[in-house]
């Protein structure tokens, strides 16, 4: 099999399997246990908080597990919504946001919130000019991802934050950052965000697992759940130890490699950009920034049709975003990608696993097998 799809997933990595049945096996004591055993599984909490701290350059004491990425954009939402939510009411967002933040904001908008979503260019990039234009007094919230998980576009977060507090000062800025982290470089010290999200899944650990990151300069910030008073008490309940272990695990043997394994995805994504240039009928959709993120159309050919084909080869790709299935891509019709294209586009997404032999024989069915089928 040629896994192609690792924006979606990837696969956990042996530091992540290996920490995870400790974990179940071993270490699996609640960590709020009075004794020994519990006492044993909290140091290792600890431990799994400071692995997951520094390869996000982040306090360790700001950051707060989650069951995933979906989780803290809610939390990060919702909870700046109930902070400011009895006095102003604006909130500015993109139209190519995941839905994790899109459902968000529509559930808001219900409310009697007041949403502006800033519409990208046609690779899929958000200006700051545009954010400038947008930010308002009254604006409490400014959530911007940092990478495109369809377009492969990379935001100027750290830029963007710095407006949003020049101008808005009371506003809180956060970053869907599940595509960008051990992807591209930043620090969450330095990037000027006042909430990270970041997961697991996309970083070599396992499924459900992530982290919201909480700035010290929120001095106080509404909790998600309430409760024994876990998680700083921001997020009540016993801790999932297997994931989060195996997702420090993870973070801390991908950050090793992390410049290397991007660099690599870089010269691999753009070798194969440039060898689909040179045949007709192949449309490369949005900025292709990221490393590791390419949006492809072959019009004439359906998505569906394209993926059966590559996966009767042995060849797994996505039709867009794993998270909204039977859905024309948002993020495209934001593009104003031509509809032709937009039925058939598709996303292939590299990680350090990936190799030059595999994006050769992705190359060559969609030259002879697929290109053919053009109508």
């Amino acid at each position: 099999m040629i896994y192609l799809d690792n924006s979606a997933t990837t696969k956990p990595c042996a530091e992540a399997v290996a920490a995870m049945t400790a974990a179940l096996t071993d270490n699996w004591a609640n960590p709020s246990a009075l004794y020994g055993f519990g006492f044993d599984a909290a140091k290792l909490l600890r431990e799994a908080r400071h692995k997951v701290a520094a390869a996000l350059g982040a306090e360790p004491d700001r950051v707060f597990f989650t069951s995933g990425g979906t989780e803290a954009d809610n939390w990060a939402v919702f909870s700046t919504a109930k902070r400011f939510g009895k006095k102003h009411k604006h909130i500015i967002t993109t139209a190519i946001e995941h839905h994790a933040i899109l459902n968000c904001m529509h559930e808001l908008e219900s409310q009697g919130f007041e949403v502006t979503y800033l519409q990208p260019d046609s690779e899929g990039r958000i200006t700051l000019d545009s954010l400038k234009a947008a930010l308002r007094p009254d604006t409490i919230l400014v959530s911007i991802m940092m990478v495109n998980n369809e377009a492969g576009s990379v935001m100027p977060i750290a830029q963007m934050a710095k407006l949003t507090h020049k101008l808005s000062p009371n506003a809180i800025f956060h970053t869907d950052a599940v595509q960008g982290f051990l992807k591209i470089p930043f620090s969450a010290k330095t990037l000027g965000a006042d909430l990270i999200t970041i997961s697991s899944h996309k970083v070599h650990g396992p499924k459900g697992a992530g982290a919201l990151y909480i700035s010290p300069r929120l001095k106080s910030f509404p909790a998600l759940l309430i409760g024994g008073g876990q998680e700083g008490n921001y997020r009540s309940g016993t801790e999932g130890t297997p994931a989060i272990f195996g997702f420090a695990a993870a973070c801390e043997a991908v950050s090793k490699t992390f410049k290397a394994d991007s660099e690599q995805e870089k010269v691999l994504l753009n070798g194969f950009v440039e060898k689909l240039s040179a045949i007709e009928g192949v449309r490369i959709n949005g900025a292709h920034e990221a490393p590791h993120i390419l949006s492809l159309s072959i019009p004439g050919v359906p998505t569906q049709n394209t993926i059966n084909i590559l996966q009767d080869h042995g060849i797994c790709v996505s039709a867009g975003s794993a998270c909204a299935k039977g859905h024309r891509s948002h993020v495209l019709t934001a593009m104003k990608v031509p509809e032709k294209a937009m039925d058939a586009s598709f996303r292939i997404s590299l990680c350090r696993d990936t190799t030059a032999p595999e994006l050769d024989k992705l190359y060559e069915v969609i030259r002879d097998k697929i290109l053919p089928r053009v109508r």
